[in-house]
């Protein structure tokens, strides 16, 4: 009977404390990213000993970059047979302190991050040769990515910072926000028709950035394909890579340590 009784002499409270002539206004609504949607089309094998840190499609073929977190792991660079899942590798770093990271090919030469060494490599785009090395001022390297005039990469904050791939000294940084506010954790790009699409660590969205301004304009939420990789390869980590082919207009994703590598349309 308590319950009762208590639900009209709340009703009766909330009616007089509100039947005051002052009335508070209506909270704004709280700005929400356009939501971007995706369809799996393909899936392909995709090595689970990778821990991917780069993906990208050059010359007709998908190429990866990897990590080594583990003891065992490697720092690789090579390209996968999309039909067979057989990866052909080109570069490894031998040096157990360099950590690999994002990859980009421009003006035949292939670039190379690495995770906290502040270090570049660079590469021969045909003999896969190491050519030179750089520096770079951001703590750690992440994720690469060009707009056919500059090497573009993240570092794990909000920033993208625009290096001159002459001298690999930086032009720019790009922030990014959402809504408003500082996007980070920003990790492996890839740029698609005049915007750059962005991993975001630990997450498991695909954001769509406008590089005029740095705001997201859109976003992918690809939980989905993140259980399915998890149900097929419990092991498998983070969604993380991106690769746009422009000549056949096809979208390729995967993780670290995922079993597949999906072939996605998305639809604004």
């Amino acid at each position: 009977m308590k319950f009762h009784l208590l639900v009209p002499l709340l009703l009766i409270c909330c009616i007089a404390c509100n039947s005051g002539d002052e009335q508070e206004a209506p909270a704004s609504p709280v700005a929400s990213t356009p939501a971007i949607q995706h369809s799996l089309l393909n899936a392909y094998p995709h090595n689970t000993d990778h821990f991917t840190e780069g993906l990208l499609i050059h010359d007709g073929k998908l190429f990866e970059s990897t990590g080594s977190p583990s003891k065992g792991d490697r720092s690789i660079i090579g390209y996968y047979d999309l039909a067979t899942g057989k990866f052909d590798t080109k570069i490894e770093l031998k040096d157990p302190q360099y950590f690999g990271e994002g990859i980009v090919f421009l003006n035949n030469k292939l670039y190379q991050l690495t995770y906290k060494n502040q270090t570049g490599f660079i590469y021969d785009a045909k003999t896969f040769k190491q050519t030179g090395t750089f520096k770079f001022a951001n703590k750690e390297g992440w994720g690469m990515t060009t707009d056919g005039q500059h090497l573009i990469m993240s570092d794990g904050t909000d920033g993208l910072t625009y290096l001159d791939p002459a001298d690999q000294q930086p032009v720019k940084t790009l922030k990014v926000t959402e809504n408003g506010i500082a996007r980070d954790s920003l990790n492996e790009l890839e740029y698609i028709k005049g915007y750059i699409y962005a991993n975001i660590w630990l997450n498991n969205s695909i954001v769509k950035i406008d590089p005029a301004n740095g705001q997201v304009i859109g976003k992918a939420d690809l939980t989905a394909l993140v259980l399915r990789a998890s149900m097929k390869y419990p092991e498998a980590e983070a969604l993380n890579g991106i690769a746009y082919d422009s000549v056949n207009d096809k979208l390729y994703v995967t993780g670290k340590n995922w079993p597949e590598i999906y072939q996605i349309r998305l639809s604004e």
